[in-house]
Protein backbone atom coordinates (compact mmCIF):
# COMPACT_ATOMS: atom_id res chain seq x y z
CA UNK A 1 0.00 0.00 0.00
CA UNK A 2 2.80 2.43 0.86
CA UNK A 3 4.52 1.50 -2.38
CA UNK A 4 1.30 2.48 -4.16
CA UNK A 5 1.32 5.79 -2.30
CA UNK A 6 4.91 6.59 -3.33
CA UNK A 7 4.22 5.64 -6.94
CA UNK A 8 1.11 7.80 -6.96
CA UNK A 9 3.01 10.81 -5.64
CA UNK A 10 5.69 10.36 -8.31
CA UNK A 11 3.17 9.97 -11.14
CA UNK A 12 1.51 13.31 -10.41
CA UNK A 13 4.61 15.10 -9.20
CA UNK A 14 3.65 18.58 -10.49
CA UNK A 15 0.18 18.48 -8.92
CA UNK A 16 1.67 17.04 -5.73
CA UNK A 17 4.15 19.93 -5.51
CA UNK A 18 1.36 22.43 -6.14
CA UNK A 19 -0.74 20.82 -3.42
CA UNK A 20 2.18 20.89 -0.96
CA UNK A 21 2.93 24.56 -1.64
CA UNK A 22 -0.71 25.65 -1.48
CA UNK A 23 -1.20 23.80 1.78
CA UNK A 24 2.04 25.25 3.17
CA UNK A 25 1.02 28.83 2.33
CA UNK A 26 -2.45 28.50 3.86
CA UNK A 27 -1.10 26.84 7.01
CA UNK A 28 1.65 29.45 7.37
CA UNK A 29 -0.92 32.24 7.28
CA UNK A 30 -3.21 30.35 9.65
CA UNK A 31 -0.32 29.70 12.03
CA UNK A 32 0.64 33.38 11.96
CA UNK A 33 -2.96 34.34 12.76
CA UNK A 34 -3.09 31.90 15.68
CA UNK A 35 0.21 33.21 17.05
CA UNK A 36 -0.98 36.83 16.82
CA UNK A 37 -4.21 35.85 18.61
CA UNK A 38 -2.17 34.15 21.34
CA UNK A 39 0.08 37.20 21.72
CA UNK A 40 -2.97 39.46 21.97
CA UNK A 41 -4.43 37.33 24.76
CA UNK A 42 -1.08 37.39 26.58
CA UNK A 43 -0.97 41.17 26.29
CA UNK A 44 -4.49 41.49 27.69
CA UNK A 45 -3.55 39.42 30.73
CA UNK A 46 -0.25 41.27 31.16
CA UNK A 47 -1.67 44.78 30.92
CA UNK A 48 -4.91 44.06 32.76
CA UNK A 49 -3.08 44.20 36.11
CA UNK A 50 -1.30 47.43 35.14
CA UNK A 51 -4.23 49.44 33.82
CA UNK A 52 -5.18 52.41 36.00
CA UNK A 53 -7.84 55.08 35.88
CA UNK A 54 -6.52 58.59 36.52
CA UNK A 55 -8.75 61.23 38.11
CA UNK A 56 -7.16 64.60 37.36
CA UNK A 57 -7.85 67.53 39.66
CA UNK A 58 -8.29 71.01 38.23
CA UNK A 59 -5.24 73.29 37.97
CA UNK A 60 -6.61 75.55 40.68
CA UNK A 61 -6.91 72.67 43.14
CA UNK A 62 -3.51 71.31 42.06
CA UNK A 63 -1.81 74.66 42.74
CA UNK A 64 -3.70 75.82 45.84
CA UNK A 65 -3.82 72.45 47.60
CA UNK A 66 -0.55 70.67 46.69
CA UNK A 67 -0.77 68.15 49.55
CA UNK A 68 -4.50 67.34 49.23
CA UNK A 69 -5.36 68.66 52.67
CA UNK A 70 -8.44 70.70 51.81
CA UNK A 71 -12.01 69.45 51.65
CA UNK A 72 -12.41 69.36 47.87
CA UNK A 73 -9.43 67.09 47.21
CA UNK A 74 -10.02 64.96 50.29
CA UNK A 75 -13.66 64.39 49.32
CA UNK A 76 -12.56 62.83 46.03
CA UNK A 77 -9.97 60.63 47.74
CA UNK A 78 -12.37 59.51 50.49
CA UNK A 79 -15.04 58.64 47.94
CA UNK A 80 -12.58 56.58 45.89
CA UNK A 81 -11.09 54.73 48.85
CA UNK A 82 -14.55 53.98 50.27
CA UNK A 83 -15.79 52.58 46.94
CA UNK A 84 -14.67 49.03 47.78
CA UNK A 85 -16.92 47.45 45.16
CA UNK A 86 -15.01 49.00 42.24
CA UNK A 87 -11.77 50.44 43.59
CA UNK A 88 -8.89 48.26 44.74
CA UNK A 89 -6.75 51.23 45.77
CA UNK A 90 -6.44 54.96 45.10
CA UNK A 91 -3.11 56.77 45.32
CA UNK A 92 -2.64 60.55 45.30
CA UNK A 93 0.04 62.18 43.14
CA UNK A 94 0.80 65.82 43.82
CA UNK A 95 1.71 68.41 41.22
CA UNK A 96 5.35 68.35 42.32
CA UNK A 97 5.46 64.53 42.12
CA UNK A 98 3.94 64.69 38.63
CA UNK A 99 6.65 67.20 37.60
CA UNK A 100 9.39 64.93 39.00
CA UNK A 101 7.95 62.02 37.04
CA UNK A 102 7.83 64.18 33.92
CA UNK A 103 11.48 65.18 34.35
CA UNK A 104 12.49 61.56 34.79
CA UNK A 105 10.47 60.45 31.76
CA UNK A 106 12.00 63.06 29.44
CA UNK A 107 15.46 63.25 30.98
CA UNK A 108 17.06 62.57 27.61
CA UNK A 109 14.94 65.12 25.73
CA UNK A 110 15.86 68.67 26.89
CA UNK A 111 13.42 70.28 24.47
CA UNK A 112 10.52 68.57 26.25
CA UNK A 113 11.73 69.93 29.60
CA UNK A 114 11.99 73.45 28.21
CA UNK A 115 8.44 73.67 26.92
CA UNK A 116 6.83 72.70 30.24
CA UNK A 117 6.84 73.98 33.79
CA UNK A 118 5.53 72.48 37.06
CA UNK A 119 2.30 74.49 37.05
CA UNK A 120 1.35 72.97 33.66
CA UNK A 121 0.82 69.61 35.32
CA UNK A 122 -2.08 68.57 37.51
CA UNK A 123 -2.33 66.59 40.69
CA UNK A 124 -4.29 63.38 40.33
CA UNK A 125 -5.66 60.24 41.93
CA UNK A 126 -4.38 56.99 40.37
CA UNK A 127 -7.08 54.39 40.77
CA UNK A 128 -6.56 50.62 40.46
CA UNK A 129 -9.86 48.87 39.72
CA UNK A 130 -10.90 45.34 40.58
CA UNK A 131 -12.26 45.09 37.03
CA UNK A 132 -10.62 47.41 34.44
CA UNK A 133 -13.74 47.11 32.28
CA UNK A 134 -15.62 49.23 34.83
CA UNK A 135 -13.84 52.41 33.72
CA UNK A 136 -17.04 54.00 32.40
CA UNK A 137 -18.71 53.58 35.79
CA UNK A 138 -15.82 55.40 37.49
CA UNK A 139 -15.83 58.15 34.85
CA UNK A 140 -19.58 58.69 35.24
CA UNK A 141 -19.49 58.56 39.04
CA UNK A 142 -16.49 60.81 39.72
CA UNK A 143 -16.22 62.94 36.58
CA UNK A 144 -18.69 65.48 37.96
CA UNK A 145 -17.15 65.76 41.44
CA UNK A 146 -16.16 69.31 42.49
CA UNK A 147 -12.49 69.89 41.73
CA UNK A 148 -12.25 67.07 39.17
CA UNK A 149 -11.06 68.11 35.72
CA UNK A 150 -11.26 64.83 33.81
CA UNK A 151 -11.08 61.05 34.17
CA UNK A 152 -8.87 59.09 31.79
CA UNK A 153 -8.28 55.40 31.30
CA UNK A 154 -5.13 53.72 29.97
CA UNK A 155 -7.19 50.93 28.45
CA UNK A 156 -8.41 53.31 25.75
CA UNK A 157 -4.89 53.47 24.33
CA UNK A 158 -4.42 49.74 24.73
CA UNK A 159 -7.71 49.05 22.97
CA UNK A 160 -6.35 50.83 19.90
CA UNK A 161 -3.30 48.56 19.92
CA UNK A 162 -5.48 45.48 20.44
CA UNK A 163 -7.70 46.56 17.55
CA UNK A 164 -4.66 46.76 15.27
CA UNK A 165 -3.47 43.31 16.36
CA UNK A 166 -6.96 41.86 15.99
CA UNK A 167 -7.20 43.38 12.51
CA UNK A 168 -3.90 41.76 11.51
CA UNK A 169 -5.06 38.45 12.94
CA UNK A 170 -8.44 38.58 11.18
CA UNK A 171 -6.93 39.57 7.83
CA UNK A 172 -4.36 36.78 8.08
CA UNK A 173 -6.96 34.16 8.96
CA UNK A 174 -9.29 35.31 6.14
CA UNK A 175 -6.49 34.96 3.59
CA UNK A 176 -5.59 31.60 5.14
CA UNK A 177 -9.18 30.40 4.72
CA UNK A 178 -9.16 31.44 1.05
CA UNK A 179 -5.90 29.55 0.59
CA UNK A 180 -7.38 26.57 2.44
CA UNK A 181 -10.31 26.54 -0.01
CA UNK A 182 -7.81 26.55 -2.87
CA UNK A 183 -5.96 23.67 -1.20
CA UNK A 184 -9.23 21.74 -0.83
CA UNK A 185 -10.07 22.13 -4.49
CA UNK A 186 -6.54 21.19 -5.51
CA UNK A 187 -6.62 18.07 -3.32
CA UNK A 188 -9.97 17.08 -4.84
CA UNK A 189 -8.68 17.56 -8.40
CA UNK A 190 -5.45 15.69 -7.64
CA UNK A 191 -7.35 12.73 -6.19
CA UNK A 192 -9.70 12.65 -9.18
CA UNK A 193 -6.84 12.69 -11.67
CA UNK A 194 -4.91 10.05 -9.74
CA UNK A 195 -7.97 7.79 -9.51
CA UNK A 196 -8.67 8.20 -13.22
CA UNK A 197 -5.10 7.36 -14.29
CA UNK A 198 -5.14 4.21 -12.14
CA UNK A 199 -8.68 3.13 -12.86
CA UNK A 200 -7.52 -0.11 -14.54
CA UNK A 201 -5.45 -1.15 -11.50
CA UNK A 202 -8.26 -0.43 -9.06
CA UNK A 203 -10.79 -2.27 -11.24
CA UNK A 204 -8.62 -5.39 -11.24
CA UNK A 205 -8.16 -5.13 -7.48
CA UNK A 206 -11.93 -4.94 -7.01
CA UNK A 207 -12.43 -7.97 -9.29
CA UNK A 208 -10.06 -10.12 -7.24
CA UNK A 209 -11.82 -9.24 -3.99
CA UNK A 210 -10.21 -6.05 -2.66
CA UNK A 211 -12.52 -3.97 -0.47
CA UNK A 212 -13.51 -0.41 -1.30
CA UNK A 213 -11.36 0.83 1.60
CA UNK A 214 -8.33 -1.03 0.21
CA UNK A 215 -8.68 0.70 -3.14
CA UNK A 216 -9.47 4.13 -1.67
CA UNK A 217 -6.90 4.25 1.13
CA UNK A 218 -3.81 4.78 -1.06
CA UNK A 219 -5.37 7.91 -2.60
CA UNK A 220 -6.29 9.26 0.84
CA UNK A 221 -2.78 8.55 2.12
CA UNK A 222 -1.26 10.36 -0.87
CA UNK A 223 -3.22 13.50 0.00
CA UNK A 224 -2.35 13.14 3.71
CA UNK A 225 1.38 12.71 3.00
CA UNK A 226 1.39 15.79 0.75
CA UNK A 227 -0.52 17.78 3.39
CA UNK A 228 1.90 16.73 6.14
CA UNK A 229 4.80 17.87 3.97
CA UNK A 230 2.98 21.17 3.52
CA UNK A 231 2.55 21.46 7.30
CA UNK A 232 6.27 20.86 7.81
CA UNK A 233 7.07 23.60 5.29
CA UNK A 234 4.62 25.89 7.10
CA UNK A 235 6.37 25.35 10.44
CA UNK A 236 9.74 25.97 8.78
CA UNK A 237 8.31 29.16 7.28
CA UNK A 238 7.09 30.36 10.69
CA UNK A 239 10.50 29.66 12.23
CA UNK A 240 12.17 31.62 9.41
CA UNK A 241 9.73 34.52 9.88
CA UNK A 242 10.52 34.60 13.60
CA UNK A 243 14.31 34.79 13.21
CA UNK A 244 14.55 36.77 9.97
CA UNK A 245 11.71 39.26 10.45
CA UNK A 246 10.09 39.36 13.89
CA UNK A 247 13.27 39.24 15.98
CA UNK A 248 15.02 41.87 13.86
CA UNK A 249 12.06 44.22 13.42
CA UNK A 250 10.27 43.92 16.77
CA UNK A 251 13.08 42.61 18.96
CA UNK A 252 13.68 45.92 20.78
CA UNK A 253 9.95 46.36 21.47
CA UNK A 254 9.68 42.83 22.83
CA UNK A 255 12.79 43.27 24.97
CA UNK A 256 11.23 46.41 26.46
CA UNK A 257 8.20 44.37 27.49
CA UNK A 258 5.73 46.30 25.33
CA UNK A 259 4.94 43.19 23.29
CA UNK A 260 5.22 39.63 24.60
CA UNK A 261 8.25 37.76 23.31
CA UNK A 262 7.75 35.34 20.44
CA UNK A 263 9.74 32.36 21.62
CA UNK A 264 9.93 28.71 20.68
CA UNK A 265 6.97 27.96 22.94
CA UNK A 266 4.56 29.65 20.54
CA UNK A 267 5.94 27.67 17.59
CA UNK A 268 5.74 24.41 19.54
CA UNK A 269 2.17 25.29 20.54
CA UNK A 270 1.01 26.02 16.98
CA UNK A 271 2.80 23.13 15.21
CA UNK A 272 0.44 20.31 16.34
CA UNK A 273 -2.55 22.44 15.34
CA UNK A 274 -1.15 22.91 11.85
CA UNK A 275 -0.32 19.21 11.53
CA UNK A 276 -3.77 18.14 12.71
CA UNK A 277 -5.54 20.61 10.44
CA UNK A 278 -3.43 19.48 7.47
CA UNK A 279 -4.19 15.79 8.04
CA UNK A 280 -7.89 16.40 8.63
CA UNK A 281 -8.21 18.70 5.63
CA UNK A 282 -6.52 16.23 3.27
CA UNK A 283 -8.28 13.15 4.61
CA UNK A 284 -11.78 14.65 4.51
CA UNK A 285 -11.31 16.28 1.09
CA UNK A 286 -9.94 13.14 -0.53
CA UNK A 287 -12.52 10.83 1.07
CA UNK A 288 -15.47 13.02 0.05
CA UNK A 289 -14.07 13.31 -3.48
CA UNK A 290 -13.72 9.55 -3.81
CA UNK A 291 -17.23 8.93 -2.47
CA UNK A 292 -18.94 11.56 -4.61
CA UNK A 293 -17.04 11.65 -7.88
CA UNK A 294 -15.02 8.43 -8.23
CA UNK A 295 -16.19 4.84 -8.37
CA UNK A 296 -13.53 2.47 -7.06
Amino acid sequence: MFADVLRGLRRNVTMTIAMILTTAISLTLLGAGLIVARMTDQMRHTYADKIEVTVYMTKDVSTQDPNCQEAVCQAVGDALNNDKQLVERATYQSQSAAWAQYQQMFAGQPEMLQIAKPTDLQSSWHVKLHDPQQYKVIAARYGTFPGVDQVTDQSQTLDKLFNVLNGIRNATIIVALVQALAALLLIANTVQVAAYTRRTETSIMRLVGASRWRTQLPFILEAVVAAVMGAILAVVGLVAMKYLFVDKTLGSIMNAGILPRLDATALIWVSPWLGGIAVGLAAVASYVTLRLYVRL
